[in-house]
Formats: structure tokens, sequence, C-alpha cells
């Protein structure tokens, strides 16, 4: 993301199209306005998005120092003119991070136009309580279980269940809810049997809004933290969720894990993992 930034592959074209733009006049609004008005809509205060994001380093923290995050990551090695270097963890963790701490950060997306259109938002998402921009990558193997069996492969997992849907595009971080809801329907599995979730941390906000609607458990929720503190490399947060909740689930024991992201525009994508690791509940 360093190398890329957000909003140059559109080379300043608009992506929308001018039916877009009449149909959501004045206009469409960025990610993190939208995470306003989810704070708004489901009354969730600064202070309980600060508690979070700190909550998401320390656990981040405390997983990296138990070793949880070394079976997931490679390390990468490389030289420069004066020294060799190594880098094998995350550098966005800041396990120092207090909810006081990001109290003192000013809001990220504030403006006078968008507080006349909002009067509802009190303008809390700060780059503290936001996932970081960081740059990184991610892969996962899958493939079939005829082919796992004639390559002699023991799956970690299976994907029991995915589903995806669209939202209201101006609230386009809500999708996470409809998505669950719609993958519950279709998979047979009650939420009560599913002892993992990864709720992507675009802004804490969001899985806020989700948890709300859900009434998981605290502990059940991002337990080795998540984007705010772990970074949210764009186009590699999806197999890397799933890499942390499938070895996650690996030292727990939890049958079943789900994992689910919003997305730009208002989409998001809901995976059910059943864990096939020793040791499964």
């Amino acid at each position: 993301m360093s190398r890329v930034p957000m909003g140059s592959a559109r080379m300043g074209a608009d992506p929308f199209g001018p039916r877009i733009q009449q149909r959501y006049a004045p206009g469409l609004i960025p990610q993190g306005v939208s995470a306003e008005l989810i704070a708004a809509e489901w009354g969730i205060s600064r202070e309980e998005m600060d508690a979070f994001a700190a909550r998401s380093h320390l656990r981040a923290a405390a997983a990296r120092d138990r070793g949880a995050f070394n079976r997931e990551v490679i390390p990468i090695e490389f030289d420069t003119d004066d020294a060799h270097h190594r880098i094998d963890a995350d550098e966005t963790i800041r396990d120092t991070t207090t909810p006081e701490g990001l109290a003192k950060l000013t809001p990220s997306f504030k403006s006078e136009e968008l507080s006349k259109r909002f009067p509802e938002i009190f303008w809390g998402i700060t780059a503290g309580n936001s996932s970081q921009l960081s740059d990184g990558a991610s892969a996962a193997l899958m493939m079939s279980e005829q082919m796992a069996e004639r390559l002699g492969m023991r799956p970690m997992a299976r994907i029991h269940s995915m589903a995806v849907c669209g939202s209201d595009p101006i609230m386009m971080l809500t999708g996470p809810i409809p998505v669950t809801d719609k993958l519950l329907k279709r998979c047979g599995v009650d939420i009560d049997d599913i002892g993992h979730f990864e709720v992507n941390e675009a802004f804490a906000s969001v899985p806020l809004a989700w948890q709300r609607e859900f009434e998981v458990s605290d502990a059940a929720l991002n337990p080795n933290g998540g984007a705010i503190s772990l970074g949210h490399p764009l186009g590699a947060s999806g197999t890397r969720l799933l890499a942390t909740m499938l070895h996650a689930m690996g030292e727990s024991g939890e049958r079943y894990g789900l994992q689910v992201m919003c997305e730009g525009g208002g989409m998001a994508n809901a995976t059910l993992i059943e864990n096939l690791q020793e040791g499964v509940r």
C-alpha cells in the first residue's frame, strides 16, 4: 500500500458513473464517514471505539509474545549496503496503546459540509481506532478433498459455507450484518455453535455494531487482535484473517470459525470453516 496508494488505480476517473452519482446525490462518501454513521446508528461511543482499539493492540501483542503468529508468518530477509535485515513480526503492533492515549487523537473525517449533511454524526473515528495502512501479503492453499487424498496432504480445515451480499453504499460497512444472517440461514449451524469470529477491523465501529447484533462474547471476537493492530493491506486481508483464525482454532480446539469482511461500496462476504486439526472439541 506504500507503493500503490489508495485510489491511485482510478487514475482520476469516476468509477461510479452519472447514474450512481445522481441516485445518491449529493454524492457518495468515504468509508470513514460510513463508519461514523454506524457509530451514530448503533450508539457506539468514542470511548467504546478507543477501548476496542487498545484491546486489539494488547491482544495482538500477547499473541505475538506467546508465539501464536509464528506458524502463519514467513520471515523476510534482505541486505542493504550496511546491514542484513530480517522481518519476522508485524511492525504495526503497539502494546503501549491505551484508551487514554487514543482519546487525544483528532477525528480523521470531520468536515463542516458533512456535519451539515449528517447532523447525527459525533465524529469519533480517528487514526487510532481505524485499520492501519500497511504493506503485506498473504496466501492460502485450497483444494478438493480428492486432490488432498491424491497428494497425501491432510487438510487443516474445510470450507463449510460461504455467502456474499450487497448493502447500502452510504452505510457501506454494515454489510457484515446481513451477510452473517444470510450465511447462518444457509449453513444450518447456529451462531452459538461457533467459537471463533474474525470480523475485519476496518474501523472499530464495524465489529462493535456486528457484535451488538449477534451478541457474541468479547473473548470470541478477534481474540488475537485485528486490522487496527495488525494492519489492513488491501487484497491481502482476506487470507490473513483466514490464517489467523485457522491457527488460533488449532490452539483453542474450537470446531467452527466465522470470518466476515466489509468491502468498499457496500459488499460483504462471510466464510464459515470447520476445524479438522487434532484436538477439536
